[in-house]
Order: structure tokens, then C-alpha cells, then sequence
């Protein structure tokens, strides 16, 4: 009969797999914050090399001096056994009882005729009883009992003679080691002390990245940096709070250059179409005429799209805002005859934006819905923290694989869309990055009415 080989390659595969397993299991339950991982890092060294001293050394101080303690114990209860039988002429055993009492510190009585009890098992913790049965066994070499257990200070030792039973009651600091609870807690205590202060400084230590955490994330919402945020703790760490407060100047410098730059321009090109404006005011009415004033105020509507597209929502400050409120204004002052419906629900809905840009993201949403649906639906509310604004029509919708296309500047779908509905091509464009100043982000769906779904979530 042959015993079949495992292969070594499938061996190895499932050893692999365990440990991809094991290690899986291990990272969903360890911590993910910085500061609980770092205090891992601290304490668990310190707990091991703590148990290895503990039973290295503790153990074994234990096990040599309870040893030593016993053997003597034994042999001082030896030698009053060997008086006993030498001195039959010490009438009750008085000279021997005061002579252990006064000079060895043990209590001794003699019980003529007595018997001893019960073998009782041994206990758990066995060093002391373990240790004291072999002592007996090779000094002495006679039937005993002994008991260990319980709370006394003293151990009971009962040795059987010839014709009676020697009591010996020892202090058990003569017999056990008892003093290493002190170094127990001698040991637990300087642990205890040495992990308050490495916590406390390790608190101070991670407390510079939570706020470079905290002005990173201010920044990414589109939100000042907190007024007292500044270069703290370890070196490195104050070089990343240094990299980032350049890069923010960097990032704040060139937007107020872009914008700088299209403001110049905003004005001369509208000094151009107020010239134009004036001039055909000058012309006597004709068909011409209003084609032409049609297409002056239509470059005027394209170059403030244009103008507000490159400067974002820069310059405008946070301010707590109604979004029922601006939902309304939207709604009112909407393009197109289409039934627009809006729903916030009964509780308030009041947070932190910057209150005109993030009107102008979602009239852009809703003016994209009007000029190609009859029916419009606006809905906001909290989910998981973020703010969510809803805008769903019953429009001929965009195809899933244009829908990230149509966010680019410029981008006109018209094979979606009706090629008559004029548009600058950046209303989707400047929704988003609206959107993205704030910290969020707008996603295309199909909508439950059957057109397009415009999902705007920013985390407030």
C-alpha cells in the first residue's frame, strides 16, 4: 500500500491562502486611527518583555527561594524529630515545644495515639506543596500531611512517629517566597507611570497631524484654514505643515491671478458690447436690427458664463444657508414653463456654503431640466453627513457613456438634446466645479420619472 505525497505547490497554495486569510481577519479588527495604532506599538512591546521577566525570573526567583525556605523548615522539623526520640525523658515535650518555639519560631505539639487525615488534592498553584512533599519525602521519610491552602499566615505540617503525630505550625514567610508581590508592584506601577507619560506625549505628538488633517480638509471643502493653524511637533511634521500652507498660498495665488486676469478682460469686452448696444440703438428698427441685438446679448450672457466659470466661488465667504429658501428662489426665477416640484422635508435644513455659488450650481441644474422636460423634481436633504440635492425630469436624459463627458467645458450634447435650446456649454461645467469647491461632487443617473438624475453632494 502507497501513501499518497501531497504536492508541495498545493501545500504552499493553501498556506498561502491561510495567511491571506489571517491577515485579512487581523486588519479588519485592528485599529485605523493613528494615535490607537501608535499606542499599540508602544504598549505591546512593553507587555511582552513584562511577561517574559515575569515568568523568566519571577518564576524562577519563586521556585529557588521557596525551595531554599523549605529545605530549611524541613530540616529544623528533622531535627526536632530526632530530639524527640532521643530525649524520651523530656516529659510532654516541653523543652522541645519551647525550644522550636523560642529558637526555631515554630509551634510544635505532640498528639500520642493521634492519626492523620485525609490525603486532600493538591492545589493549582502546587509550588509550595510540591516543594515541601519532596523536602519531607527525602529528609525525613515518613507519612505526612500538609496544608497549603487558605488564607492563614501559617502552614500546617504533620508528621506520623511511631506512636504519635508531630503538629508543627510554620510562619509561611519561612517556607514561600511571599515578598514578591512588592516587585510585582513595583513593576506595574513603573509601567503604569511610564505609559501615562508616553501617552501624553504621544497625544501632544499626533495632535499637530489631526490639525494639518483638519486645515487639509478645510481646504479641500472649500472653507478658510483655521486662524491658529501653524507648524507644530516633530520635525517632519512641520515640514508637511510648512509644504502645505505653500501650497495653499500657491493654489490661493493663482486663482486670484486667473481672476484678476478675466476681470480685466470681462471689462474691456464689455466696454466692446456696450459700444455695439449703442450703436445699434442708433439704427432704425428691423428684423436685421433684432437679430443682431439678439446675438450682442447673447455673447453678454456667454461672456458671464465664461467669467464666472474661471473664478469659481473664490472670494465669496461661508455663511449658514437655507437651502429650502434657495430651492424656492431657483424655482422662481427658472427659464421654461415646466412644472418644478421641491421637496426638503418638515425639519429645517440649514448649512454652512458659500450661499451665491452654490445657488448658481443648482439653478444650473434646474435650468438643464426646464429647457428639455415638462416635469421637474428638486429634493434635498443629510445623508451620512453631506448635503444632498436632488434634481430629477422626465426629459430625453443623456447616455451613460456621454455622462461624464458632458461636464467638460464646452462639451454640447445635441444629439440628447434640442439643438434649438441655446447654451454656452459650461452650465454642467460650472455646477461641478462648484461642487468641488465645496468638497463634493455632482453625479448623472437615470431618473425614477423616466429622464435624467443629477445627484449634488457636498459634506457639510
Amino acid at each position: 500500500m502507497r501513501l499518497a505525497i501531497p504536492d508541495p505547490k498545493s501545500l504552499l497554495a493553501r498556506w498561502r491562502k491561510l495567511y491571506g486569510q489571517l491577515t485579512a481577519w487581523a486588519r479588519e479588527r485592528m485599529p485605523k486611527g493613528l494615535y490607537a495604532r501608535a499606542l499599540i506599538i508602544i504598549i505591546a512591546p512593553m507587555v511582552l518583555l513584562q511577561s517574559v521577566l515575569t515568568f523568566v525570573f519571577l518564576e524562577r526567583h519563586w521556585e529557588t527561594v521557596t525551595r531554599r525556605l523549605s529545605t530549611a523548615t524541613v530540616a529544623n522539623i528533622a531535627m526536632l524529630i530526632d530530639i524527640y526520640k532521643s530525649y524520651p525523658q523530656d516529659k510532654d515535650s516541653q523543652t522541645l515545644i519551647k525550644l522550636a518555639n523560642d529558637d526555631l519560631g515554630l509551634r510544635v505539639k505532640i498528639a500520642p495515639n493521634d492519626e492523620l487525615p485525609q490525603t486532600r488534592s493538591r492545589p493549582f498553584f502546587d509550588l509550595l506543596d510540591r516543594t515541601l512533599s519532596d523536602e519531607i519525602t527525602r529528609q525525613i521519610g515518613k507519612p505526612f500531611w500538609i496544608d497549603t491552602v487558605g488564607t492563614s499566615n501559617l502552614v500546617d505540617i504533620r508528621i506520623k512517629l511511631d506512636n504519635a503525630v508531630m503538629h508543627v505550625l510554620a510562619r509561611r514567610s519561612q517556607t514561600y517566597a511571599s515578598n514578591s508581590q512588592i516587585f510585582l508592584l513595583w513593576m506595574l506601577g513603573t509601567s503604569l507611570v511610564l505609559l501615562t507619560v508616553a501617552i501624553l506625549f504621544l497625544r501632544n505628538q499626533i495632535k499637530p497631524i489631526l490639525r494639518l488633517a483638519e486645515a487639509a480638509e478645510s481646504l479641500g471643502k472649500g472653507r478658510p484654514t483655521p486662524p491658529d493653524f501653524r507648524p507644530r511637533g516633530a520635525r517632519e511634521v512641520r515640514q508637511a505643515a510648512q509644504a502645505f500652507i505653500e501650497m495653499r498660498d500657491r493654489i490661493e495665488r493663482h486663482v486670484e491671478q486667473r481672476t484678476t486676469m478675466l476681470a480685466g478682460v470681462s471689462h474691456d469686452l464689455r466696454t466692446v458690447l456696450t459700444r455695439f448696444k449703442l450703436q445699434l440703438a442708433m439704427f432704425e428698427e428691423s428684423p436685421e436690427l433684432d437679430a443682431m441685438r439678439a446675438d450682442v446679448d447673447e455673447m453678454q450672457a456667454m461672456l458671464e458664463d465664461y467669467v464666472a466659470f474661471a473664478k469659481g466661488a473664490s472670494g465669496e465667504e461661508i455663511v449658514r444657508t437655507d437651502i429650502n429658501e434657495i430651492l424656492t428662489e431657483v424655482r422662481n426665477q427658472a427659464h421654461g414653463k415646466s412644472d418644478i416640484r421641491i421637496d426638503v422635508g418638515d425639519a429645517p435644513l440649514v448649512v454652512p456654503l458659500r450661499r451665491h455659488a452654490f445657488k448658481r450650481a443648482v439653478a444650473n441644474l434646474v435650468n438643464n431640466a426646464v429647457r428639455f422636460a415638462d416635469h421637474v423634481a428638486v429634493s434635498a436633504g443629510r445623508e451620512d453627513g453631506s448635503l444632498v440635492v436632488e434634481v430629477e425630469d422626465d426629459g430625453p436624459g443623456i447616455p451613460e457613456n456621454e455622462r461624464d463627458q458632458v461636464f467638460r467645458p464646452f462639451y454640447r450634447l445635441d444629439d440628447a438634446r434640442n439643438q434649438d435650446a441655446k447654451s454656452t456649454g459650461l452650465g454642467l461645467a460650472i455646477a461641478r466645479d462648484i461642487a468641488r469647491i465645496h468638497g463634493g461632487d455632482i453625479a448623472l443617473s437615470e431618473s425614477r420619472l423616466g429622464g435624467l438624475r443629477a445627484v449634488l453632494k457636498v459634506p457639510v
